[in-house]
């Protein structure tokens, strides 16, 4: 007989996604880009790249 509990997947609770957000820099620009998906515009600023990652974190 199989443990039917160790092949099942656990399911994941209810609710938003996980938002695990970084930066990324490509050539003179840097964008922000999250586990979920997202990704924000290619920035000059790394600063501004931060801001959008939070930004997208708050509001998901």
């Amino acid at each position: 007989m199989h443990d039917r509990a160790a092949q099942e997947p656990t399911p994941r609770p209810p609710g938003p996604p996980d938002h695990r957000t970084t930066t990324t820099e490509r050539g003179s620009f840097c964008l922000a880009r999250c586990s979920c998906g997202w990704h924000g515009p290619a920035r000059r600023a790394r600063s501004q790249a931060r801001t959008d990652a939070e930004q997208h974190h708050r509001t998901g």
